[in-house]
């Protein structure tokens, strides 16, 4: 028997189960509407005109089916990330300074402490799995704070919020703290000076002028846009990996430094820093939104977190072996002086920092855009946005150069912020959002992460902040 026109809009109105009516029907009964609006079944008995009711129902049908076709290709839209672009994009967010401190944090924890860093990395790829699934949980979820407001309402979502923006003004501070230091380094004995800046150093000038290069990088919006920046981050990540190798074996250095087991007192402090190494949580909710096939996500994480681990604890005990006690918190600035490997490694760490810039910024992009930017124009959206970056990145330049403490800098942003978003936040959500399903072994899971997740950031936290109050005072 055939359906009418009227009688397909009907049902896919009053349907309960959305999956018995196609979105295909929808559109194509919307569309026939506007031609000739067909009638219900008692104007059709009776060979009356259409009454008030049935155009009435069907008028609003056709709203309906508009702003879900618009949403669906909304998504469509954004929706443009490959499996191998995700992963890509989710290693080039891990994958950056963490693995600079990991040596010195393995060398100060002791080899035990290796284990620490393992089992951090197996429990982040677990919280990356529980936002996919809360994320899967409410569709309109499209961020990290959506989440928490799906979980708490306005409080979480303040909460998440106040959390992100604090991690992604600490990290820049330290990713540019990293390039000042490196760029120190590559350009050793040379003397640039200005005269309207002659109370700058030439490090810090030549940092000022990095930071301008990289400021285009943030008018950049669409993740699969950017996943070349990714790309290069990992590029970058892998030569110095390589080039600490490489001076292992041709470098002259010989690794016979041998590795303390343990050094519990240090724990505390070096826990930051293995936290921050995979603090990238905060834009896995828009490399889940990006993707073609959602579902792949956890597949994503697993891939990802393997890879970065594997690179975190080889490149620890490498540097830990061939530099001992002197190792730098920045292991390229333990790399001998006049070596080729050395200038790749110093080089590589200089341009990792601007490479990372877009990539921290996107969530406050994309919040701002949802937000406050919805209804302006595509040109208008990219101009607020790169010019609020813009100043952002400027304030957080003065701040980088004033604090030059980049291993407690580090650690503090992993224990006081990095942390709650990498583990508490995402359990707590999941046992908030899931507490009908859950079972109770992943109950247990969930409420011991939690409870690590807490002693790390407290413990953490104070460690970190006594550390640089000793030596800011020192200094001054």
């Amino acid at each position: 028997m055939e359906m009418n026109t009227c009688t397909i809009l009907l049902n896919s109105k009053r349907s309960s189960d959305p999956k018995k009516v196609s979105i295909t029907e929808s559109i194509q009964g919307a569309n026939n509407a506007v031609k000739w609006v067909d009638s219900c079944e008692a104007c059709l008995e009776d060979g009356k005109k259409p009454c008030n009711k049935c155009i009435n129902e069907e008028n609003e049908v056709k709203f309906e089916v508009k702003n879900e076709i618009n949403d669906g290709d909304t998504h469509a839209s954004d929706a443009n990330s490959s499996f191998l672009q995700s992963v890509v994009n989710m290693i080039g967010m891990l994958i950056g300074l963490g693995q600079l401190s990991t040596s010195y944090a393995l060398e100060n924890g002791g080899w035990i402490s290796s284990f620490l860093l393992v089992a951090l990395g197996i429990a982040c790829a677990y919280t990356s799995h529980l936002l996919g699934k809360c994320l899967e949980n409410n569709k309109k979820a499209r961020n990290y704070t959506d989440i928490g407001h799906h979980a708490f309402g306005s409080r979480g979502r303040a909460i998440a919020a106040t959390f992100i923006y604090l991690e992604i003004f600490m990290a820049l501070v330290s990713y540019t703290i990293s390039l000042h230091d490196n760029l120190k380094m590559v350009f050793f004995g040379t003397n640039v000076q200005f005269s309207w800046v002659h109370h700058l150093s030439t490090s810090q000038v030549l940092t000022v002028f990095a930071v301008l290069v990289a400021l285009p990088s943030l008018w950049l919006r669409d993740l699969a846009s950017i996943s070349f920046l990714s790309t290069s981050g990992i590029i970058m990540s892998l030569m110095i990996f390589v080039t600490v190798a490489c001076t292992a074996v041709f470098g002259g250095v010989t690794a016979n430094h041998t590795i303390p087991a343990l050094r519990l007192r240090n724990i505390p402090h070096i826990s930051g820093l293995y936290v921050f190494s995979y603090g990238g949580h905060i834009v896995f909710p828009d490399i889940h939104r990006a993707m073609k096939d959602p579902s792949k996500f956890t597949k994503v994480s697993i891939v990802s977190f393997t890879f970065v681990t594997s690179l975190y604890a080889s490149l620890a005990f490498m540097g830990a072996k061939l530099f001992g006690p002197e190792v730098n918190p920045q292991i390229t600035l333990s790399m001998p002086r006049g070596l080729v490997f050395t200038k790749i490694a110093l080089w590589a760490t200089v341009l990792t920092p601007m490479t990372k810039y877009a990539l921290e910024f996107a969530p406050i992009a994309i919040e701002l855009e949802h937000r406050f930017l919805y209804s302006m124009k595509s040109r208008t959206k990219t101009i607020i946005r790169g010019t609020i970056g813009s100043i952002l990145l400027l304030l957080i330049l003065v701040l980088a150069l004033s604090v030059p403490y980049f291993q407690y800098v580090l650690g503090l942003t992993g224990s006081l912020v990095s942390v709650a978003i990498v583990l508490i936040f995402p359990s707590v959500f999941y046992i908030k959002i899931f507490w009908n399903q859950i079972s109770k072994p992943i109950l247990a899971l969930n409420v011991f992460l939690i409870a690590i997740g807490c002693l790390l950031a407290i413990s953490g936290t104070i460690s970190s902040m006594k550390l640089l109050v000793e030596n800011f005072v020192r200094l001054h």
